[in-house]
């Protein structure tokens, strides 16, 4: 049975890349690159850089591991002095129990309800609030009036 060109050529490929395959492997074997210890070493310098050559000691920072924090930094109480918000009353519906206290420093709007009130209170009084969060929002609450 006659063989075609296409087989022909296919089969010499095969045999030219096999040749190769061999030359090379023979090659890799004749030359190995070996790499001492020392050439696969990389070292970080002292910007946080991969780098070939060993940092300088004189430049090494003492870092304690205690003061590394990963994640959510520890919480810290708040100063009770801080918590303490002065305002003004902008709406207070007596009926319904409920208003609105503008913040001095943020000039923000802070819900305020009947219950966080320690003194009654209207409108455009000048009163000292801490500041609670609700599942709506900032609240007001331990409400009492300002001393003038």
């Amino acid at each position: 049975m006659a063989e075609t060109w296409n087989k022909k050529e296919r089969e010499k490929k095969k045999q030219q890349n096999k040749k190769e395959k061999a030359e090379k492997k023979q090659e890799r074997k004749d030359n190995p690159k070996t790499k001492t210890l020392d050439d696969m070493m990389a070292y970080i310098d002292e910007n946080g850089n991969l780098s070939s050559t060993p940092p300088d000691p004189k430049k090494m920072k003492k870092i304690n591991s205690e003061d590394i924090e990963i994640g959510v930094p520890k919480h810290q109480e708040a100063d009770p002095a801080d918590l303490i918000r002065r305002g003004t009353v902008t709406f207070f519906n007596t009926s319904k129990g409920y208003g609105f206290i503008k913040d001095q420093e943020t000039q923000q709007s802070v819900f305020v309800h009947v219950n966080g009130l320690k003194e009654a209170i209207e409108e455009n009084s000048k009163v000292n609030f801490e500041i609670e969060m609700g599942p709506k929002g900032a609240n007001a609450v331990n409400v009492t009036l300002a001393s003038k």
